[in-house]
């Protein structure tokens, strides 16, 4: 394992649903995870954890290693933070997957086109819900391997 890889980078999960928050944080530690998770509870904070801005205007300058996105968000909705991010020079790798209860075609079609990483819709099962999350985490967090860093 790179010394890059070892080092581990927090996870931004951009969600206002304190229901799912909870789930997705049991997954992540049912999996043993151990990356930091930041939580945003809406589209405006992620942007400003991001952007260190505000707030976040003092944390290290260290991009998360995944971006969690639900859509249906208060302040800027989830399609408006990907189009930032990958518009974004120092964000546009970053990996983001859209983790939402949204089946509608046209969320799926305008998240690819705006560069999503991966479409996961919510299982509605309790069970369904802490697998799928938990290797969604494992998988970004332990097994893709990033672009090297500029």
């Amino acid at each position: 394992m790179s010394a890059e890889k070892s080092a581990l980078k927090p996870i931004l999960l951009v969600e206002d649903n304190e229901d799912d928050v909870e789930l997705i944080l049991h997954a992540f530690r049912r999996t043993n995870l151990a990356n930091e998770v930041v939580v945003a509870r809406d589209g405006q904070q992620a942007l400003d954890f991001l952007h260190r801005r505000g707030e976040y205007a003092s944390r290290p300058d260290i991009n998360p290693g995944l971006v969690l996105l639900d859509l249906k968000l208060p302040k800027v909705d989830g399609l408006a933070v990907l189009k930032d991010i990958k518009a974004t020079k120092s964000l546009k790798r970053l990996p983001v997957v859209v983790f939402t209860s949204s089946r509608e075609e046209k969320d799926q079609l305008e998240s690819y086109d705006f560069g999503v990483n991966a479409y996961v819709v919510k299982p509605l099962d309790f069970k369904d819900f802490i697998v799928a999350i938990g290797e969604v985490g494992l998988f970004w967090a332990l097994f893709n391997e990033p672009p090297p860093a500029k």
